[in-house]
């Protein structure tokens, strides 16, 4: 089933004519669960990968024996995911709430040291055949396989992520692997995805204000303020006026390409590290497939249907329900990524 973004509130280049030349697009993924395979672009589905090549394992210095089975959290989703559908108001049964309780619980995997290597989570698999907006990658790559370590253990602060990003020309992967290594336990739920199926759409979209020319920002803001007072003239129970951040300018939810939100954060330079090129939007994982705002992003076909069941049909959860931003080099794909969490 495909998914359709609808059209915008209003035409934001007949307000701001200077956009058209900061116009670009970005492909929506539109995560929704299914059944994929290796031979479709999927999140958190199998993956096309040789049997002869060594799976990406985390080896950084964590406590890594302690956490939830990955086995529990998708039956625990189950469990919830029936209850609201059958009963939204009352939820999960009493002899329900006792399962997911005992779901809940962590586990210990004896005789894990800290520097054992870690089987990471395949997050994502990106065929460039499906996704207008993702690049090739390093000589000719059609393939992008995206994984995580399920710990929050790296970095200098102790509680960043650890991502891997696999480029592969598809065709020259025969024999697969069957039985890829998972990690016994994990150290965060949201790290699990469910699997899911992808209805890929391009749309438009323009940079985060605070990337305009200064000018341009500065009428945007004073535009979106006449807005808001003159519908807080009109009722209070009016919905609230659109926003270029939120309604205009970057979809939510998973996609290909584009631009970064910086809407945590204020804008960071993303040069590579190995050239000093700017970088460009590989891809972002978002925590939500619209926000709790005006929902202008909904797709049509989605409308009236619950949200408990498509609003975060991925179940990732980056940060506190933000999102990951991953960049790339445009020169040369093989150059190490970074990433920014909003």
């Amino acid at each position: 089933m495909t998914r359709t973004t609808p059209p915008r509130p209003l035409e934001v280049e007949a307000i701001f004519p200077e956009l058209a030349a900061y116009r670009g697009t970005t492909t929506r993924l539109h995560p929704r669960p299914g059944s994929p395979d290796i031979s479709s672009s999927s999140v958190g589905g199998p993956l096309l990968w040789p049997s002869d090549e060594p799976w990406p394992v985390c080896t950084a210095p964590h406590a890594r024996g302690t956490g939830w089975r990955p086995v529990d959290i998708h039956r625990e989703r189950q469990v919830l995911a029936a209850a609201w559908d059958r009963d939204p108001e009352s939820g999960p049964t009493e002899q329900e709430r006792a399962l997911l309780a005992e779901l809940a619980q962590k586990h210990r995997v004896a005789g894990l040291a800290d520097t054992d290597p870690l089987p990471m989570i395949g997050v994502a698999q990106l065929y460039r055949r499906d996704l207008p907006d993702l690049p090739a990658g390093p000589d000719g790559a059609d393939l992008l396989q995206v994984f995580w370590c399920p710990f929050d253990r790296h970095g200098r602060t102790g509680y960043g992520m650890s991502l891997d990003l696999r480029w592969r020309r598809s065709s020259e992967v025969t024999e697969t692997l069957r039985e890829p290594p998972r990690p016994a336990v994990v150290g965060f739920k949201g790290y699990v995805p469910e699997p899911c199926v992808l209805h890929p759409e391009q749309v438009t979209t323009y940079p985060f204000a605070g990337l305009l020319p200064d000018a341009l920002c500065a009428r945007i803001d004073a535009w979106e303020e006449t807005l808001e007072e003159e519908a807080a003239a009109a009722s209070d129970d009016a919905p609230g006026p659109p926003a270029y951040q939120y309604d205009l300018s970057i979809p939510p939810g998973w996609r290909v390409g584009g631009f970064a939100s910086w809407h945590l954060t204020d804008p960071s330079p993303m040069d590579c590290r190995a050239c000093g090129v700017p970088m460009e939007l590989l891809l972002t994982i978002d925590s939500g497939e619209w926000d709790g705002g005006s929902g202008s992003w909904k797709p049509l076909e989605d409308r009236g249907l619950p949200a408990h069941r498509f609003a975060s049909p991925t179940e990732v959860t980056v940060g506190r329900w933000g999102e990951l931003n991953v960049f790339s080099c445009p020169v040369t794909p093989s150059h190490p990524h970074q990433w920014s969490i909003q």
